[in-house]
């Protein structure tokens, strides 16, 4: 009978100590050891990678007030146009509401 290396996983699965004796041997060799830093490595961000995304964060932000800048400036022609035509009908409307209560 023949172990399968899936055999040999369910192994190191079931045995937690034959698991912690294997990474100690595997971390034992130099080569081995440095092949794991730099897979680690890869998956870290750098200083720089962290310089690069706060730029990246600062442009979009830059571009979201803009475009908040040029909403706020549509919502204020929005009121101001609202206002030009409200006011005059609703002064129109407690006019009406004037005269009709004050007239005889």
């Amino acid at each position: 009978m023949s172990i399968t290396a899936e055999d040999v996983v369910r192994l190191f699965e079931e045995d937690p100590r034959a698991r912690r004796r294997l990474a100690e041997l595997l971390v034992s060799e130099p080569d081995i050891r440095l092949a794991i830093v730099s897979a680690a490595l890869r998956e870290v961000a750098t200083k720089r990678d962290l310089e690069d995304l706060r730029g990246e964060f600062r442009e979009d932000l830059r571009r979201l007030e803009e475009r908040l800048a040029r909403v706020e400036g549509k919502l204020d022609v929005l009121l101001k146009t609202f206002l030009a035509f409200s006011v005059p009908t609703l002064v129109a409307v407690i006019g009406v509401l004037l005269k009709m209560l004050l007239a005889p």
